[in-house]
């Protein structure tokens, strides 16, 4: 038990101290994830005021300060609230013998370092447009993405509206997604980690972007501001789950654009009825 226990309060003070240094600047300036989003949001926020879609939209939108607070809550507070059970969790791992190397598919570790954050990156994104769907197809885990879909009208921050538990589905198949690579994650990561960060930030962003016929490959607002529709196609549990990729979609036929005024009505049927703040929010998925 007193292993368990060291490794909890281990992978909680990492982080926390990880977090810290972060904000002070004690860490090299290309892996400061704190910093690093701020300055994303703040750039984006920036295009959405200068360049907006929807030119009726408020510059401080509907539930704006919520959003930042899920912003900053998911991707930091609620990080180092969970490191610690992450740590129990590959301690009781080992004692099973499962490693990375019991689960690979491929190893990529001498690949070119382009190469590796290419397959990194597109393992990476099917594994999350896969678990997406699930949070469609499933009422349990529709209850908890009901969060991100209460977005009544669409900003940067939009992005990381959403429920704590969808971290608890997401990591763990990320990192299935990483050990089917032969548990090999690049140097160059925090590439991916950037991306994948500006990347849905403007997927969510008051700013009319279709990429040309790079539309077929990358996400953009157009589209996935169709995957907030109120109304979607009938019979489908959704559309549009691309994430950072929008090839998933069109290979799958999930995906659904009509039209691209930007003007349509988002959420879902009985959002009225959905809580309005924070606590409110975050327990609704545990109620029957």
């Amino acid at each position: 038990m007193t292993k368990y226990l060291d490794a909890f309060i281990n992978g909680f003070n990492g982080t926390l101290n990880w977090t810290y240094k972060s904000i002070i600047f004690d860490v090299a300036w290309y892996i400061n994830y704190f910093w690093g989003l701020i300055l994303i949001s703040l750039i984006v926020w920036g295009l959405e005021i200068v360049f907006p879609w929807r030119k009726n939209q408020s510059v401080f939108r509907k539930d704006f300060w919520l959003d930042v607070f899920y912003m900053f809550f998911n991707f930091f507070v609620f990080s180092i609230i969970i490191s610690g059970f992450y740590k129990v969790l590959s301690v009781l791992f080992s004692e099973f013998n499962i490693t990375a190397s019991s689960l690979s598919l491929i190893n990529i570790s001498n690949w070119h370092p382009i190469l590796q954050l290419l397959i990194f990156f597109v393992i990476l994104d099917f594994v999350q447009w896969f678990t997406h769907v699930l949070l469609h197809r499933y009422e349990v885990l529709w209850n908890f993405h009901k969060v991100h879909h209460s977005v009544k009208e669409m900003g940067f921050a939009a992005h990381l509206r959403y429920h704590w538990m969808e971290n608890v589905l997401y990591k763990p198949l990320k990192v299935f997604g990483v050990m089917i690579l032969g548990g090999f994650e690049p140097e160059q990561a925090y590439i991916v980690h950037f991306a994948a960060i500006t990347i849905g930030h403007l997927n969510h962003s008051n700013i009319k972007l279709t990429y040309g016929p790079f539309k077929y490959i990358f996400n953009n607002p157009v589209m996935h501001l169709y995957h907030h529709a109120y109304t979607i196609p009938k019979g489908k549990n959704g559309v549009n789950y691309g994430i950072s990729l929008s090839v998933w979609d069109y290979i799958f036929k999930t995906n659904y654009i009509p039209e691209d005024s930007g003007t349509i009505e988002i959420g879902f049927e009985g959002d009225n009825q959905f809580p309005k703040d924070f606590i409110g929010q975050n327990t609704y998925g545990f109620k029957k």
